[in-house]
């Protein structure tokens, strides 16, 4: 794999994911917010490695399969680590890395074969709203513990209107509406795929 800047971003990328875990699980008063630090840090490079890649014609082979691999890795890792803690429902992870899963499979079986598949703004779209609410709930778990006042309305918020559930049910939602629309915008290359 030939390393330059986008897939050595790509790969701190994953190298970042098991510290981002450890902190998350780790009890101490800032440990939560240093896992948040850390997961803007991957964050930043997912959306750096790509634009820097295209700019500088260094897409490659290895690039374009390491970065969404890179991504699942760490959103699926965020999110399996809120379900152990208690903080959102199984069900919603479950559903939201089967479709990934799912989609990514599909995507690198009908590569093989040669089909190309089109990947939709929305669902391009997915991948941000997922990182939205997981850092929204990492900065509640980073404050909640620290009892700061200026937060207390943010907290007091998220408490009563349930925000953490509501949201993640609007991901789940969202990420499964994307799933059904990438099935469907390439129909016609998976008709062709299973004929």
């Amino acid at each position: 794999m030939k390393l330059n800047l986008p897939n050595t971003l790509t790969l701190l990328r994953i190298a970042l994911t098991p510290f981002f875990i450890i902190l998350l699980f780790y009890d101490h008063p800032y440990a939560k917010l240093w896992a948040l630090v850390i997961f803007l840090v991957a964050a930043i490079t997912d959306a750096f490695d790509g634009y820097y890649a295209r700019k500088h014609d260094q897409v490659t082979d290895h690039g374009q399969f390491l970065d969404p691999l890179a991504d699942k890795i760490l959103v699926s890792s965020a999110l399996i680590s809120f379900a152990v803690l208690g903080v959102i429902p199984y069900w919603m992870v479950a559903l939201i890395i089967f479709r990934d899963m799912f989609v990514t499979g599909l995507r690198m079986v009908m590569s093989n074969k040669g089909f190309n598949m089109v990947t939709s703004n929305i669902a391009k779209a997915k991948t941000t709203v997922q990182i939205v609410i997981i850092v929204t709930i990492l900065l509640y778990l980073g404050l909640v513990k620290l009892h700061i006042s200026w937060f207390s309305d943010f907290i007091t918020l998220t408490r009563e209107y349930n925000l953490i559930y509501n949201l993640t049910l609007t991901v789940t939602i969202f990420t499964v509406i994307t799933g059904i629309s990438y099935i469907y915008e390439n129909r016609s290359a998976i008709r062709q795929f299973l004929s």
